[in-house]
Parts: C-alpha cells; sequence; structure tokens
C-alpha cells in the first residue's frame, strides 16, 4: 500500500488507518457478526488500550513493545469485569449497557486532567524505535517503517482470530447467534461463551487501540465515546457484517471516504451516513457481497 496510495491521492499514514481501523472493525465484526451481540462500547476499551500505551511512554518507560503490551493489558481486564457485569444481558439492554459503562470511562478520560491531559488529550511523548539487539527497528522516524509493523500485528491478529472462528470454541459461537435457546438445550454454557467472544473481541480492539495512539502519539477521549463506537459498527456493516474480511474492506472505504470528503466540506459524515443507508437497505451483504454476488 504505500507504493500505490499516493496514485489514489493518499498517504502513508492513510493506508496505517485503514489497518489500525480495520482491525477494530473486525474487533466488533467477531461479536456482532459471528456471535450475535452488539456492542456500542468497543470505544471503550480501543480508548484504553491507547491511553495505556501513550500514558506508559509518558510516565514510566520509553519502550513501544512494552506500552502496547499495557494498553491491550488495560482495554482486556477492564473488558473482562464490565463483561462479567452484563453477560447476561441481551439485545438491546446489552447494547444500552456497554454504551454506559463507555460513556464512564471516558468521563474519566476527559476529567481527570492531571493525568490524562482532559479534552486536550495526553501529549508530551511519542513511539520509541525497537531495540532488538542485533538490529533496531526506526518506528519513529519513518511512518513506512511503522506501516509494515502494524500490517504485521495486524496479520498476526487477523490469523488469531480466523483459528478462534475455526475452532470448536467458534463454531459454538455460530451456534449461539443463529439460536441461543437450542444452543442452551444442547447443554452450552452461553453466559461462559458470550463473555469469553467479548473478552477476545476487545482485547483485539484494546490492540488496535494501542497502535492507533503510536500511530498519532496523541491520545485523547474521543477514542473513548461512544460515537467512535458507532463508526466501528458502521464499518463492520457497510464492509459486510458477517464476512470475515467485510470490516476490513469498510474500514478502507469509511477512512479514504472521511480524508477525501473532508478535504471539501465539513459535513462529510452526513455522506458516510447517506451511503450506510442505502448499503443496509438494498445491500444488507455489505459491500464485500456485492463483490461476491458479481464474482459467483
Amino acid at each position: 500500500m504505500p507504493y500505490w496510495m499516493g496514485l489514489v491521492g493518499g498517504y502513508t499514514g492513510l493506508a496505517t488507518r485503514v489497518l489500525v481501523l480495520g482491525l477494530a472493525a473486525m474487533s466488533v465484526n467477531f461479536l456482532l457478526g459471528f456471535t450475535g451481540v452488539l456492542s456500542f462500547g468497543h470505544a471503550a476499551y480501543f480508548g484504553l488500550g491507547a491511553y495505556g500505551a501513550g500514558m506508559l511512554l509518558k510516565y514510566l518507560a520509553p519502550s513501544t513493545p512494552l506500552a502496547i503490551v499495557v494498553g491491550v493489558l488495560a482495554g482486556t481486564i477492564a473488558a473482562a469485569v464490565v463483561g462479567a457485569l452484563i453477560v447476561k444481558l441481551r439485545g438491546i439492554y446489552f447494547a444500552m449497557v456497554t454504551i454506559a459503562f463507555g460513556q464512564m470511562f471516558y468521563f474519566i478520560a476527559f476529567r481527570w486532567s492531571s493525568v490524562t491531559g482532559g479534552d486536550d488529550g495526553l501529549t508530551g511523548w511519542s513511539r520509541k524505535p525497537i531495540d532488538l539487539g542485533f538490529t533496531r527497528i526506526d518506528i519513529a522516524g519513518s511512518g513506512e517503517t511503522y506501516y509494515y509493523m502494524a500490517l504485521l500485528i495486524f496479520a498476526v491478529s487477523a490469523l488469531a482470530m480466523a483459528l478462534i472462528l475455526r475452532s470448536p470454541f467458534g463454531r459454538t459461537l455460530l451456534a449461539i447467534r443463529e439460536n441461543e435457546r437450542r444452543a442452551r438445550f444442547l447443554g452450552i454454557p452461553v453466559e461462559r461463551h458470550i463473555w469469553i467472544a467479548f473478552v477476545i473481541s476487545c482485547f483485539f480492539a484494546s490492540l488496535a487501540g494501542s497502535l492507533y495512539a503510536l500511530l498519532n502519539n496523541f491520545a485523547d477521549p474521543h477514542t473513548l465515546h461512544w460515537t467512535q463506537s458507532g463508526d466501528f459498527v458502521i464499518m463492520a456493516v457497510v464492509g459486510g457484517m458477517r464476512s470475515f474480511w467485510g470490516p476490513l474492506v469498510g474500514a478502507a472505504i469509511f477512512v479514504v471516504l472521511q480524508d477525501y470528503v473532508s478535504s471539501y466540506t465539513q459535513n462529510w459524515m452526513f455522506l458516510i451516513g447517506v451511503f450506510f443507508v442505502l448499503i443496509v437497505l438494498f445491500f444488507p451483504r455489505g459491500v464485500l457481497g456485492i463483490i461476491r454476488r458479481k464474482l459467483s
């Protein structure tokens, strides 16, 4: 992508954003598309990953790998606690409670300005080169090098997600999505499986958040806001909610449209909203579903 993004008016940072937000959208789809549970609070764990990575680099240690680990741990531990509290809820009740918990984290980041920077965001830090002993990877001074690091992490994450979905556990999640009552009748511990799926999904969301903060060298409360969760859901639905690669396609469309249209008008979200409505009404399987229908 760094070699051809310039031909379509893009740049390397835009390609990295596609990967990172695509991973976040795929994490939402892991829960929504393959488990049948809608969360509007994934931005909370995305944002916790971002703040965890940024705060470690600013306050504790100048280590990029450690920052990613701390960001992922922050989001995953919070998801494990929240998931245990809400796992018995279903439908709109589950979605609304995830929003409530997400907004709780948002207001903590917004009001705790002495630590998080408040509305101004967490600044005064940056990603550091990775020293492997035998070589040094300069992700700090090269956006292209950081892109390839993000690509490697994305590839490993996508592989792990695919293996989970193809495992007996993943097949059980599909059974719960199709008919929860029948799955419960077969003796499947539904709440336990949904809790594990929620934690796994938020693990990947917090990983994406850590990478996003390192991309921008900045973390702000907007990454925790429920509207950011809405963006992830839009990406998943536009690309193809029940397909594995659909959210990545949706993220690419969303990010490129946002970057291109916002350079002409501040009302870029209106055009994306219209596009979203048209997809939902006429192509419920998303853009990837349209492509597959034409190829078959």
